[in-house]
C-alpha cells in the first residue's frame, strides 16, 4: 500500500549526449514513465527526472571533429533524447542537461561539503584510462587487443594517463557500505545484481580520482579551475539537482529508485552512496540495474546492423503496443531477447484478441441489442461476484506489489488473469444466447463485462495511456474518474450511460512478407 509520505522520485539515468537513442534508452525510460503514471494513479506526488549528461572527454573530442563548440554539439544532441520523450509518451517532470547553472552549482556545492568534511584530497593519479567509458582501470581488469592496444572490461581501449588529481576517499567506505546494504536488503535489485556489487566493495576499495586536467570541458573544481569534476561526481549529482539540491530536498530525497542498465550499476551502487554518506546525506532507498537486450539471439551492435532505434518499433507496431511488449515479454532484471515475431504474437493474442476483441463485442453487442445504454443488472450470481471481485479488488492490489518491485511482466500478467477470465465469462455466460432466453440475465451479464473493462481500462493506463484513454471514453467515464481510487464498486459503472458506436483499441497485425 502506499506509504504515508505520498511523494514519489523516480529517475532514468541521464544519457551520454555521444550517442543515439536506441532501445536500450527507450527500455530505461519507459519503466520509469509506468512507475510513474502508476503512482500518480494512485495517489502520489510524482517527480519523474530524465535527461543528458553532457561533459567529459569524448564531448570535447567529437565537437572537435565536427568544428563545433561542446556547448554547440550538446544543445544539438540532448535535443534527440527530448524527441524520444515525446515520441514515446514519456511523462518526465524534468529534463536535466549537466550544462545547466543549477546542475553547475549543486555539483559545486557538493565537491565543497566534501572537501570541507576532509573527504576529497589533492595528489597525482597515473593509470590506465579509458576514454570510451571516462573511467580508469585496475592492471588486472585488463587484456591484450588489437595492434598491441590494451582493453579494459568494456571492450574499450585504455591508454596509460599520469595528472594530477583530487581524490575521494573511497577506501574508507567500503565497511560504511556494507553495513548500509546489510541495513538495507532491497538496496539494489535484482538481487544477483547486488551480490555483485558486495563482492566488489568486499574485494577492497581505492581512492577515486575524481577531477581531470587533460582538458576542460566539464564543471569547474572550486578554488582551482584548471582543474574540472570527473564525470561520475558530475553525472551522478544530476539526481540532487533536480531534487532541489543544494536547497530543500525534504520533499522529494531520497529518491525511491534509481533505474539504469547493468553496466552503470557500480557508480550507482558503490561510488553514489559513498559520496552521498560522505556528505551527510541520505543515500537513494533502491538502485535497480536491468538487462540488456539482444535482437533475435544476437548482441546490439553498430557492425553487425541490428541496432533497434525505437522509431523503427514504433513504426511498425504503433506507440502502446511498442510500449506494452517491450515490458511484457521478459522479466525486467533480466537479459531478453528481442524477436519481431514473438513481439507480433503477443500483440495479436494479448492485445487485439484479448483485451481488445472482449472491449469491441461487449460494447458493440450492447450498443445494438440495449439501445446503446449500459444496462441495469438484477441480483448478481457467484460466477459474477467472483469476476467483479478479481476486477473491483484483487487486481489493484496484485498489481501494486509487483510494480513495487519492478515486476512489470508480473503486473501485466496479474491484468492479464483478469482480461482471460473476462473472456472465458462472456464465453460461458453467453449473452448472445441470453437474448432469446433470458433477457433480464443477459443484462446482467452484459453489465458485469462492462464494469470489468472499465477498471482493465483504469488499470492499463500506466503501459498504454492512449488505448486506455480511447476505452474509457468508449464507456463515458469522466476524466476525474480515472485514477486508482475509482477501482471499486462504489464507483461501479452507472446503469443508462449511453455510448457511441465503439470503434475497435487494438487492431490486429499482419506480418509483412519478406521481399
Amino acid at each position: 500500500m502506499p506509504d504515508d509520505k505520498k511523494n514519489y522520485y523516480i529517475t532514468t539515468p541521464i544519457y551520454y549526449v555521444n550517442d543515439v537513442p536506441h532501445m536500450g534508452h527507450a527500455y530505461s525510460t519507459l519503466a520509469c514513465d509506468v512507475l510513474a503514471r502508476f503512482k500518480r494513479l494512485d495517489g502520489y506526488n510524482v517527480l519523474f527526472a530524465t535527461g543528458t549528461d553532457e561533459h567529459g572527454m569524448k564531448i570535447k573530442q567529437s565537437a572537435d571533429k565536427l568544428g563545433m563548440t561542446p556547448q554547440e554539439l550538446t544543445d544539438k544532441v540532448s535535443q534527440n533524447f527530448r524527441g524520444l520523450c515525446s515520441a514515446m509518451n514519456f511523462s518526465n517532470d524534468d529534463f536535466i542537461r549537466t550544462t545547466e547553472e543549477r546542475h553547475i552549482k549543486a555539483c559545486q556545492h557538493l565537491w565543497n561539503v566534501l572537501v570541507e568534511r576532509g573527504e576529497i584530497y589533492l595528489d597525482k593519479y597515473a593509470g590506465w584510462y579509458a576514454v570510451r567509458d571516462e573511467a580508469y582501470y585496475a592492471e588486472d581488469e585488463l587484456r591484450d587487443g588489437p595492434n598491441g592496444k590494451k582493453i579494459g572490461p568494456s571492450g574499450a581501449e585504455v591508454e596509460w594517463m599520469e595528472e594530477e588529481s583530487y581524490f575521494f576517499r573511497l577506501s574508507a567506505w567500503g565497511d560504511k557500505l556494507l553495513d548500509f546494504y546489510a541495513a538495507h536488503p532491497d538496496f539494489v535489485m535484482p538481487e544477483t545484481r547486488f551480490n555483485e556489487v558486495k563482492s566488489f566493495v568486499r574485494s577492497g576499495l581505492k581512492d577515486l580520482s575524481v577531477s581531470r586536467t587533460t582538458f576542460d570541458w566539464g564543471v569547474p573544481v572550486p578554488g582551482n579551475e584548471k582543474h574540472v569534476m570527473y564525470v561520475w561526481i558530475d553525472a551522478l549529482t544530476n539526481y540532487l539537482t533536480v531534487a532541489g539540491y543544494p536547497n530543500n530536498m525534504s520533499e522529494f530525497w531520497p529518491a525511491n529508485i534509481h533505474m539504469m542498465a547493468k553496466d552503470i550499476l557500480r557508480f550507482h551502487a558503490v561510488y553514489w552512496p559513498a559520496f552521498l554518506m560522505a556528505a551527510g546525506i541520505e543515500p537513494p532507498k533502491r538502485v535497480f540495474a536491468h538487462g540488456w537486450w539482444t535482437v533475435e539471439g544476437e548482441k546490439m551492435s553498430k557492425s553487425l546492423g541490428n541496432v533497434i532505434s525505437p522509431y523503427a518499433l514504433l513504426e511498425k507496431f504503433g506507440l502502446d503496443a511498442t510500449r506494452f511488449i517491450l515490458l511484457r515479454e521478459v522479466p525486467f532484471g533480466n537479459d531478453g531477447d528481442f524477436s519481431h515475431a514473438n513481439a507480433l504474437a503477443r500483440i495479436n493474442s494479448d492485445l487485439a484478441n484479448g483485451l481488445g476483441n472482449l472491449a469491441q463485442r461487449t460494447l458493440s453487442f450492447i450498443y445494438k441489442n440495449c439501445e446503446a445504454a449500459i444496462p441495469s443488472p438484477s441480483a448478481f450470481t457467484e460466477n459474477d461476484k467472483a469476476l467483479l471481485q478479481k476486477a473491483q479488488a484483487e487486481m489493484l492490489q496484485m498489481v501494486r506489489v509487483e510494480l513495487d518491485l519492478q515486476k512489470f511482466n508480473k503486473a501485466l500478467e496479474a491484468i492479464w488473469d483478469v482480461v482471460n477470465a473476462a473472456n472465458v465469462y462472456i464465453d460461458v455466460e453467453a449473452p448472445w444466447a441470453l437474448k432469446k432466453t433470458d433477457t433480464v440475465r443477459m443484462n446482467t451479464v452484459l453489465y458485469v463485462l462492462c464494469e470489468t473493462i472499465r477498471c482493465l481500462a483504469l488499470m492499463i493506463q500506466p503501459v498504454m495511456p492512449d488505448s486506455a484513454a480511447k476505452m474509457l471514453d468508449q464507456l463515458k467515464i469522466g476524466a476525474k474518474e480515472r485514477d486508482f481510487s475509482f477501482i471499486s464498486s462504489a464507483h461501479a459503472l452507472k446503469v443508462g450511460t449511453v455510448i457511441d458506436q465503439p470503434q475497435g483499441v487494438f487492431p490486429r497485425l499482419v506480418e509483412e512478407k519478406a521481399a
